[in-house]
């Protein structure tokens, strides 16, 4: 079955970076866009970042622009998101999301949180 698992969340403070990763199993990685959505306490789910099977083409939500960038590696079947210059903002569960948006997302990790405070 399709796993995804996320790691490297935890506590960063503003200004910090943190890079998550997640490991994916069970589908054809290298076919497959990959996102990266978040949960704010109270809001709903917003998509953050995805990756088409290509590396090439990539989008991100405004707020995280020129901050987060979201990587892949097909041969470990990992994707990756770098978040530098966090703010408190970016406080949220992150879930690893197969598919490329919110439009064709699939199955989605357990997340993995992170917490931007001084």
């Amino acid at each position: 079955q399709v796993q995804l698992v996320e790691s490297g969340g935890g506590l960063a403070q503003p200004g910090g970076s943190l890079r998550l990763s997640c490991a994916a199993s069970g589908f054809t990685f290298s076919n497959s866009a990959m996102s990266w959505a978040r949960q704010a306490p109270g809001k709903g789910l917003e998509w953050v970042s995805g990756v088409f099977s290509d590396s090439v083409n990539t989008y991100y939500t405004d707020s995280v622009k020129g901050r987060f960038t979201i990587s892949r590696d097909n041969a470990k079947n990992t994707v990756y998101l770098q978040m530098n210059s966090l703010k408190p903002e970016d406080t949220a569960q992150y879930y690893c999301v197969r598919g490329y948006s919110q439009d064709s997302a699939r199955e989605r990790g357990q997340g993995t949180q992170v917490t931007v405070s001084s």
